[in-house]
């Protein structure tokens, strides 16, 4: 029998005020195999560790249970208490009494019932433990980045800079993402190729840095510390190895339908091209889609006038298997489509454009060299609409739920320099709410409506149309309570923006969590806001969330900053939690092969006696390193020959059956 010592916490006011923990403490005491039972107010306090530790030592328990908050919470914070008073870590039970109780239940009777049951329910479990000891994994010196823009190139030159190697792995033919088609940034109207180009010159030039652009990532395997990915570098027809970037090819291409994505599709590039002038690496791809040598076997002319030699067109993609201690996943954003607004005429009139292409076209090196244009007859406007949260804050099911973050400060943004460079355009701006949290944003905001005279109107577009060239936009006026008509040249749409379309695939190889909206979902909130709940995989960027440049570099810095804590160990403590095959039970159906995710089971054959004689059997066999104790092979063996350590069969209905006493 366990000599058990039960700790019920009162977490301050969160469980106290719903909780009677005199209470629990005095049902818990009666239990089987429980020696002690006490309360305090601050269990996770120093205060309260050092009780738990000398109750270990006065009473020689062998297992506690300690009545709290989330084990996601603190369950780490009581098995380092375990440890330092000589107990197994693995005896120490948590029973969650403020998430699943105090916090959802208003009754403090019914509370306190719920919070006996479940103390009862910990302690039952508790008596069939038995220590358990982790075992040891190395870890390769070396992290991979998904995503090539702002938030994995940080990423990547803070791992680089602390000495380990790191992938960069793109799947646009340069890095540099979404930021490097932006023209100024919020709130300081720095230029973002300033701020970016230097940094994706300096991702290049770094010795512990490999770039892998026109690449994609095809199958991540392993486990924390020792993950193997094969990364597929598709064809770009180009030797970059012995390419120069002169940029020859790219004029001689005779092939010109192609939108350039870089712009938007507000103008058109070759079949062979650099995305933008400050590429890196700076090395042409060829769309196959495009080229008239690969679509009909003619013309060849970009390897004719190739000085260098460079155009291969029967390149073929190479799949590279690397193998990782630690995972970023940066995979950025995109606008949502605009297919289900059609009350904003986006699809019909090439005036009404997204705020992501009016970057482009106020851009130098844009479709117009940096003049504004309408792009429909190439004019300057005299009277633009801007209308906020297209898709964000969506009720209707044809957007998104959540608010996009960034649209308010950037439509401040484009109507400063609007009203900077051309003061004669009236600049109106349709809102719902002005969201500034950030430092400065609300005086940059400001600054759009006292200094430049940009129209807020609080309302919202009902519709626009065109008519005799002009774009007539209907919307509301909350504040004058009426109904306005604004005949304008331009309309700018300020979208929502979404998680890349990349983010679900990737997410099912790397066995990480998204949420309803396909953003990547983090361990805790709070308390790991970088860490994905898969051991060794951790976010930077949008790929988690809405948010602007700074908070995104900062993210990134964070999740290096885990990474190089992890790539610093030689060897990692595994998890000893892990499914194990009783080999006499064992059919060798295959059945937990099959539904493993990680790939910790196969079969072997094996020498087994059997009712007094020996025979060769198939039995299932568990990798214990990749094994991550998510219990999927003991819920679907027939044979019930797969338990889980910590969690067995018999632990779980002990459990059950405390509960329903």
């Amino acid at each position: 029998m366990q000599k058990i010592g039960v700790f019920v916490c009162w977490c301050g006011s969160n469980i106290a005020a719903t909780v009677d923990v005199k209470a629990v403490v005095d049902a818990v005491s009666h239990e089987p195999g429980v020696v002690y039972a006490t309360d305090y107010q601050y269990m996770c306090s120093e205060g309260g560790q050092s009780q738990i530790r000398q109750a270990i030592k006065d009473f020689g328990l062998t297992g506690i249970v300690v009545c709290s908050c989330s084990p996601r919470m603190h369950e780490s914070t009581f098995r380092k208490t375990a440890i330092s008073a000589g107990l197994n870590p693995y005896m120490v039970e948590i029973a969650n009494i403020r998430e699943q109780c105090s916090w959802i239940h208003k009754d403090r009777e019914d509370a306190t019932e719920k919070a006996i049951i479940l103390a009862r329910t910990a302690v039952a479990k508790l008596n069939l433990n038995r220590p358990l000891t982790p075992g040891e994994s190395p870890v390769v010196k070396r992290a991979l980045v998904i995503g090539g823009g702002i938030a994995g190139i940080q990423s990547a030159l803070d791992i680089a800079e602390a000495g380990y190697e790191v992938d960069i792995v793109e799947k646009s033919p340069t890095i540099g993402g979404k930021m490097a088609q932006l023209d100024k940034t919020f709130p300081t109207l720095d230029c973002a190729a300033c701020i970016l180009t230097p940094k994706m010159v300096d991702a290049a030039s770094n010795e512990n840095i490999n770039l892998y652009t026109y690449s994609e990532v095809e199958d991540v395997s392993g486990f924390v510390g020792n993950f193997t990915v094969k990364i597929r570098k598709k064809a770009r027809s180009i030797n970059a190895d012995i390419c120069s970037g002169c940029g020859v090819c790219t004029e001689k291409c005779p092939s010109r339908k192609a939108k350039d994505e870089f712009n938007m599709g507000l103008s058109n590039r070759g079949a062979i091209y650099i995305p933008f002038a400050q590429a890196i690496p700076n090395v042409p791809v060829i769309d196959r889609e495009q080229c008239i040598k690969f679509k009909t076997g003619k013309c060849g002319l970009c390897e004719m006038n190739c000085p260098a030699g460079a155009i291969d067109f029967k390149q073929q993609d190479e799949l590279v298997e690397r193998q990782y201690g630690a995972i970023i996943v940066a995979t950025g954003f995109k606008p949502i489509s605009l297919e289900n607004f059609d009350e904003f005429s986006y699809s019909q009139c090439p005036d009404v454009i997204t705020s992501l292409e009016l970057e482009r076209i106020m851009n130098a090196a844009g479709p117009t060299k940096g003049k504004l244009l309408r792009p429909s007859d190439n004019t300057p406007p005299r009277t633009m609409v801007f209308v906020q949260c297209v898709g964000s804050r969506d009720t209707s099911g044809c957007g998104k739920t959540y608010c996009s973050k960034i649209c308010c400060m950037y439509t401040a943004k484009h109507a400063m320099l609007i009203k900077e460079k051309y003061p004669d355009i009236d600049v109106h701006v349709f809102y719902i709410d002005v969201r500034t949290p950030g430092k400065n944003f609300d005086e940059f905001y400001r600054r759009a409506v006292e200094e430049y005279g940009v129209n807020y109107i609080k309302g919202m577009v009902g519709k626009v149309a065109e008519r005799n060239g002009k774009l007539l936009v209907q919307g509301s006026d909350l504040l004058a309570d009426d109904q306005i008509i604004i005949e304008a040249d331009m309309v700018v749409l300020a979208t929502a923006i979404e998680p890349d379309e990349s983010a679900r695939n990737l997410a099912t190889m790397l066995t990480a969590s998204i949420d309803t909206n396909d953003f990547f979902t983090e361990a805790h909130p709070k308390l790991r806001p970088v860490e994905s709940p898969t051991a060794g995989v951790y976010l930077s960027g949008v790929c988690q969330g809405p948010k602007d440049i700074p908070e995104t570099v900062a993210q990134a810095s964070a999740a290096a900053a885990k990474v190089i804590g992890l790539l610093a160990k030689d060897k990692l403590r595994s998890n000893p939690c892990v499914a194990s095959s009783n080999e006499m039970l064992c059919n060798g159906c295959s059945t937990c092969e099959n539904v493993c995710p990680y790939g910790a089971i196969s079969y072997v054959s094996k020498e087994i006696r059997s009712a007094g004689k020996m025979e060769v059997r198939r039995v299932a066999e568990v990798n214990e390193a990749i094994c991550q104790g998510c219990g999927a092979c003991t819920v679907v063996c027939p044979s019930g020959a797969m338990d889980l350590k910590g969690f067995t069969n018999k632990q779980i209905m002990a459990e059950v059956d405390a509960i329903c006493r």
